[in-house]
């Protein structure tokens, strides 16, 4: 008779023992994600959405950009969008447990992670309570929108543009520019 096999499962403190080796460790559920240092086209693009963002945002002053940000859920869930806007948090919030609230997930996606971000990490976003989350797909060169309770992985080929809360101008990313590398 075949024993079944019982994948591992793992804390947002374990996490803290694996080693600084250039990938990328996350938790979702338990279950251990694991993608190797970004490539070139991957950073270009993020360091553009990053400029954008924050530009965009500096007016008013009222959100955080962090680039990789982390969100976690109890402690079996930790995951690191490439890029997180947040509102600017009150004062005395040193961890990233404490943060509840998530304007803007943003996952670039390569060869090494489209799975994990198309399949897994989007709807758990979601859940979590991310507002919106942005899949920037680098093969096909689009960027997928998903929203809760709208329509998941909505694609945007042209341009898009997002309105942070309380914002009176929204951004508009020009998306043949960004992909431009």
């Amino acid at each position: 008779m075949a024993m079944p096999m019982v994948a591992p499962r793992y804390t947002i403190a374990d996490l803290e023992q694996f080693p600084d080796d250039g990938n990328r460790y996350e938790l979702l559920g338990g279950v251990l994600l694991v993608t190797p240092m970004a490539e070139y086209s991957h950073q270009a693009v993020l360091g553009r959405i990053h400029e954008a963002l924050v530009e965009s945002l500096r007016p008013g002053g009222t959100a955080l950009i962090l680039s990789p940000g982390a969100i976690q859920i109890g402690n079996d869930t930790q995951l690191e969008p490439d890029l997180l806007v947040i509102p600017k948090p009150m004062r005395g919030v040193a961890k990233w447990r404490e943060i509840r609230e998530w304007w803007l997930a943003v996952e670039v996606t390569g060869p090494s992670s489209r799975i994990y971000d198309r399949d897994f990490k989007t709807g758990a976003y979601l859940m979590a309570g991310v507002r919106e989350v942005w899949r920037v797909d680098l093969r096909e060169r689009t960027v997928y929108v998903s929203r809760p309770g709208g329509q998941r992985d909505e694609p945007h080929r042209e341009q898009l543009t997002w309105s942070p809360p309380g914002s009176t101008a929204p951004l508009s990313l020009d998306l043949a520019a960004l992909f431009d590398c």
